[in-house]
């Protein structure tokens, strides 16, 4: 079912989902990674495939680098490096001009794209599961329930080590775009929202809280929160769960502010346009219950108001 303001992308990927990115200019362009082994670009208000790259193995994540001259690049371990294991995520710091990588290798790599060449690599206490960049801060989520903040101007140290305030193992973080904190899910239906100032009265403002959950024959059935995206112009966020719905947040008033229709299967990724008006939705199924009939994977563009994700 989709309404007026969305439609789904023509000529998507064969299997799961993995990634799906706007480009940090426009509301154009969007990247999209899958376990098909395929990374390709889409025309959105055309929706066409632009451009397919086809890897040697499943592409787990992808990440624009736009140059000065605004041409686009692929990061790939042929053009640039590699990981002794698989590549879970991948990010472009513009301020720093790296690209960052984190891998099951429990490493963090950086990358200078104008060589391009390794710039260092980087030991985690575990399995890299996810990353964010805000500013020139690194936020790396592992697994062990471990969130350590790296300054990407000084690597020589862990800036914090912290643990998950969630109980059960973390699957996305997404720093705010006013840089100040971070938001984290977990496997078990939760999310929290934390502040990187360490100081007791901003630590004071942190809180975690239930979504993703449905009461299905009286029983609450419990869904991995997969998948944060916040909006740049509101610092409001969007989180998808294996519920396969999408829900708007306001984390200041800790309040949801809307809830979309149920999309036919997992939302695997997430992704705002840097304007804010458009939401790409990745409903893929995650195999949470193993090699079953499921709906086909797809990609929805939903345009998005100020109503639906404007704090009130």
């Amino acid at each position: 079912m989709t309404g007026s303001n969305e439609f789904k992308l023509n000529q998507t990927p064969d299997d799961g989902i993995s990634s799906v990115k706007f480009s940090p200019n426009t509301s154009q362009f969007l990247l999209v990674s899958s376990w098909d082994t395929t990374v390709r670009l889409y025309d959105v208000p055309a929706n066409t495939m632009r451009l397919k790259y086809q890897h040697s193995g499943a592409v787990l994540d992808c990440a624009f680098y736009v140059s000065v001259c605004k041409k686009f690049y692929f990061l790939t371990e042929n053009l640039v490096g590699a990981h002794d294991a698989p590549i879970r995520c991948v990010e472009y710091c513009p301020e720093v001009n790296v690209m960052v990588t984190g891998s099951w290798d429990q490493t963090v790599k950086l990358w200078d794209p104008r060589t391009p060449c390794n710039a260092g690599t980087f030991s985690q206490p575990e399995k890299v599961y996810t990353l964010s960049v805000s500013g020139d801060r690194l936020i790396v989520g592992t697994a062990g329930r471990r969130v350590l903040v790296w300054d990407l101007r000084n690597m020589g140290y862990v800036q914090q080590r912290r643990e998950s305030s969630l109980k059960y193992q973390t699957r996305c973080i997404r720093a705010f775009p006013n840089k100040q904190g971070y938001v984290l899910s977990s496997i078990e239906g939760r999310v929290a929202v934390e502040y990187l100032d360490p100081s007791p009265e901003i630590q004071k403002k942190k809180y975690a809280f239930k979504c993703h959950r449905l009461k299905e024959n009286n029983i609450e059935q419990i869904y991995p929160v997969n998948a944060i995206s916040f909006h740049n112009v509101h610092n409001t966020f969007a989180t998808g769960g294996s519920d396969g719905f999408v829900n708007i947040w306001d984390p200041f008033n800790k309040k949801r502010l809307c809830q979309f229709h149920r999309y036919p299967t997992s939302i695997a990724s997430l992704a705002f346009s840097n304007d804010g008006t458009t939401l790409a939705i990745a409903s893929s199924y995650m195999y949470e219950m193993d090699d079953i009939e499921h709906p086909e994977d797809g990609i929805y563009i939903r345009q998005v108001t100020d109503a639906e994700t404007k704090p009130k």
